[in-house]
């Protein structure tokens, strides 16, 4: 009776398992940039896109969520109306979103 079974002669490492690793790393990145970097970058030209073609009358939200009417554009700068006669700045990137007219009086 044989307490110790017989050891099997594994394979010796060939190209197929050196090259495997290689492939599972690139099929990471991959993954990684189709589902991460890739919508970020989208994401970031809309939003560049829509703090440069902001003009006065332009209804918007900030990321603080105030909305406001746009009176003046600067370059770094803001001018927001958020009530009657009441006007703030604000950063022009902090503008998150453009909304439809009549937004503030529907509000």
């Amino acid at each position: 009776m044989n307490l110790i079974s017989d050891a099997w002669a594994q394979a010796a490492p060939g190209p197929t398992s050196q090259v495997m690793p290689l492939l599972m790393m690139g099929a990471f990145v991959a993954v990684f940039y189709f589902l991460l970097i890739r919508p970020q970058q989208k994401k970031a030209r809309e939003h560049q896109a829509l703090v440069a073609k902001l003009a006065a009358g332009d209804e918007v939200v900030t990321n603080g969520g105030m909305l406001g009417r746009v009176t003046e554009v600067g370059e770094t700068f803001v001018t927001l109306e958020v009530a009657d006669g009441v006007r703030i700045k604000v950063q022009r990137f902090q503008i998150a979103s453009l909304m439809p007219k009549g937004t503030l009086k529907s509000a």
